[in-house]
């Protein structure tokens, strides 16, 4: 925490290097409501709290990484 008492936020490009996933992995995963966002400023920017990142990564002892398509490309039928 913070002098002010406020939670950091991460960036799109600090939680894409925390999973060790690409920065369109971070965006999809908030577009589908699998890492929580918050918008901020007119240009919507995203931001995440730490606590929900390191919430995500441990759950279960190994992070829900694995239930989750980590291609960025779309799957061809």
């Amino acid at each position: 925490m913070g002098n002010n008492g406020i939670d950091p936020m991460l960036t799109t490009s600090e939680v894409a290097h925390f999973l060790n996933v690409h920065i369109n992995t971070v965006r999809r995963w908030s577009n589908l409501g699998i890492l929580k966002a918050y918008r901020l400023g007119s240009r919507g920017d995203r931001r995440f709290k730490q606590e929900d990142i390191t919430s995500f990564f441990s759950k279960d002892g190994k992070g829900e990484l694995g239930q989750v398509p980590s291609s960025d490309k779309p799957d061809s039928a």
